[in-house]
């Protein structure tokens, strides 16, 4: 890989039209930008498998790749965000804000994160307006309890969906 590497973590669960907002903006600061699909045993009734999230995530990105000339990796972890981060050789971590909250929350990561990876700088992306309401858990929700979610997600996840 050459040059500047960012991480950008989630779990992707479905991928989103905010995801793709910040991945997109984030190329603009990249070389090369690590998805990382966070894989949580924590988490109950997911959308879609981990293997659909890695394939959704890979079409979704072609284009965007080819638009911006930014090199996609998508890779999974498990464990510390800043270690898979340094394990694919990130110098930035991508951290999309859709509000005050987020700002909250993501702050005390930041300070955390610091502590055990002073070597690494997160990078917040304030969400675009047209897609700052848009929350992958909200989405899932209403994916759930069969609503129109086709506002939200790219076309790639309608098709999945539909497929599934």
């Amino acid at each position: 890989m050459n040059g500047l590497v960012g991480f950008y973590p989630g779990s992707f669960d479905p991928l989103t039209n905010g995801h793709l907002d910040v991945i997109e903006r984030a190329c603009k600061l990249v070389d090369t930008l690590v998805v990382g699909v966070g894989v949580s045993a924590t988490k109950k009734n997911p959308l879609f498998s981990h293997a659909d999230r890695h394939a959704i995530l890979q079409q979704a990105l072609g284009p965007v790749g080819l638009r911006t000339n930014t090199e996609f990796k998508i890779v999974d972890f498990s464990g510390l965000m800043v270690t898979a981060a340094r394990e694919h050789g990130a110098k930035l971590i991508i951290r999309g804000l859709r509000d005050t909250t987020d700002y909250n929350y993501e702050m005390q990561m930041v300070g955390m994160n610091a502590q055990m990876a002073p070597d690494l700088q997160t990078v917040f992306l304030p969400s675009s307006p047209p897609v700052r309401h848009i929350s992958a858990t909200l989405v899932r929700q209403i994916a759930e309890m069969g609503g129109d979610i086709s506002a939200f997600v790219p076309p790639i996840v309608l098709k999945a969906l539909k497929a599934s």
